[in-house]
């Protein structure tokens, strides 16, 4: 739908076609303003320059086939070429694809690489396998923590992606980390049942604390493996809330190994002494079925060689 003068000097209409129905609003953004981090996406919804059928609308919405959405002039206050993607970085990617089909892409991001870029990072895993296969259509599935490694899953599909968001929705797809968690813990198993609210801080920072104002949040821990002060274990989670394991972890009182945000600072110390560089939490396995479940997919994504390391100097009795 073309721009009108009523509309405003370089304002754009835009109707959402049928098949982006479900689409978040944010995702539908960076796809209108490509180029553009979404730092400033979020911006100029907060501040209500997008609309979606004339209302206000937040970067959550979810967006239905014909919605009219206002899409205003982006004026950048920083330059809009960041360039492209290094040479090294592409190769770490394409090194780092697990399994491909005509569906779907799937990678064992490392730790350091944001899902994508924004909040002061030029390129995330997203834009440089865009700048990696320029002529394929990606789109994010869902996200991991610029810190936790392991499997994550891109649409290649129009298709693919409204179908695995609905699973992501229903409860559909099944998600198993690994995490290294401080203390010697007793149980065997424990759940951790907790609602969670997140905030952003005045500098951007997303902040996340059990509240009972919160929204649900499951998780499900099972130890694999005891240490003098430190506890491998696999972690099963019914929802995918920001940074959901590792509140959850520290609520139970044994934060993972490795967090700076929400981790116990003198456990962390000892760990390091052990090369333990980052975050210890990795998402091993991502398990759901395409095409109203005549395609089932398990993808697993191995234990990455520095985390293995430290628990191989564990079970020598270093810890």
């Amino acid at each position: 739908m073309a721009a009108n003068d009523s509309a405003g000097p370089g304002v754009r209409l835009v109707q959402v076609a049928e098949d982006r129905a479900g689409q978040r609003l944010d995702n539908f953004l960076a796809g209108q303003f490509k180029g553009v981090p979404k730092s400033v996406i979020y911006r100029i919804v907060r501040t209500g320059q997008v609309r979606v059928n004339g209302k206000r609308a937040k970067p959550d919405t979810r967006l239905e086939g014909g919605d009219e959405v206002r899409l205003p002039p982006v004026r950048m206050d920083t330059p809009t070429d960041r360039g492209a993607p290094g040479a090294a970085q592409i190769r770490l990617l394409q090194d780092s694809v697990i399994f491909e089909d005509r569906a779907i892409l799937a990678i064992s991001k490392p730790s350091g690489i944001a899902s994508h870029g924004g909040s002061g990072v030029a390129f995330g895993a997203i834009e440089i396998l865009r700048a990696a296969r320029p002529n394929e259509t990606l789109e994010l599935v869902h996200r991991l923590d610029r810190d936790t490694s392991g499997v994550l899953v891109l649409a290649r599909k129009r298709s693919a992606l409204t179908e695995l968001q609905r699973l992501m929705r229903e409860g559909g797809v099944h998600k198993r980390y690994l995490s290294l968690l401080a203390g010697r813990i007793k149980r065997e198993k424990f759940t951790v049942d907790a609602p969670l609210e997140r905030s952003v801080l005045q500098g951007g920072e997303r902040m996340v604390r059990v509240d009972a104002a919160g929204k649900d949040s499951v998780s499900h821990f099972r130890v694999i493996d005891r240490f003098a002060s430190a506890s491998y274990v696999e972690v099963e989670i019914e929802t995918g809330r920001t940074h959901q394991i590792r509140v959850h972890a520290g609520h139970s009182g044994h934060p993972v190994l490795g967090d700076d945000k929400y981790g116990d600072k003198s456990a962390n110390a000892g760990i390091k002494r052990l090369g333990l560089k980052r975050l210890f939490l990795h998402a091993a396995e991502l398990r759901f079925a395409l095409e109203d479940g005549a395609q089932p997919y398990v993808l697993n994504a191995p234990l990455p060689d520095d985390l293995r390391m430290v628990l191989d100097r564990l079970v020598q009795g270093a810890g």
